[in-house]
């Protein structure tokens, strides 16, 4: 499979999470503070809680439900009561837009 266009990157707003879903696959897509994009598994792995509605703070997204931060760039987690990580997968920045491919896992 090859990447998709998801969205402008003028359509993501800092620090704040944006959700796609990509050939099936919910994913949550993040600017951070520093201008680098962010793709991870949109659900959060506690509960059937989409992170796009979380929090992005200093590197992280927290689930609103029951306050789980996820490493934008590992996908781990880093607080409790998550304890399993999100996938993560590769972004590309072509032409002023996003793309993604959800095949594509990082490996962390």
């Amino acid at each position: 499979m090859s990447a998709t266009r998801v969205l402008a990157l003028d359509e993501l707003t800092q620090d704040e999470a944006h959700r796609v879903v990509v050939e099936g696959v919910a994913i949550a897509v993040v600017l951070d503070s520093a201008g680098a994009v962010h793709a991870i598994g949109d659900t959060c792995t506690h509960g059937d809680i989409s992170l796009a509605e979380g929090f992005v703070d200093d590197g992280s997204l927290e689930c609103w439900a029951h306050g789980s931060k996820f490493e934008l760039t590992t996908g781990k987690p880093l607080t409790l009561p998550a304890y399993e990580p999100v996938p993560v997968f590769a972004v590309e920045i072509i032409d002023g837009d996003v793309y993604i491919d959800p095949s594509q896992k990082l490996a962390v």
